[in-house]
């Protein structure tokens, strides 16, 4: 097995640091139509929304990044 070499490191850091942001940004949209939706029942229509359209993109998101990962470990 042969070390990774840097530039791949941060290559990989820098898509890590991305997905981490992108869930932050969707999990922070949830918890804010979450605390709107108690207050306005009209707000759990959008909730909803945005967990069945972010949820899977995040998945999809951390399943691409641990396939390459994976890759440039020499795992399969």
């Amino acid at each position: 097995m042969s070390a990774i070499p840097a530039e791949e490191i941060a290559q990989l850091q820098k898509k890590f640091s991305e997905i981490k942001h992108s869930i932050n940004n969707a999990l922070a949209v949830m918890m804010a139509l979450s605390e709107m939706s108690q207050r306005r029942p009209d707000y759990a229509e959008k909730l909803a929304s945005s967990v069945l359209s972010k949820a899977p993109q995040i998945v999809t998101s951390l399943q691409e990044f641990a396939q390459v990962l994976n890759e440039k470990a020499g795992q399969k």
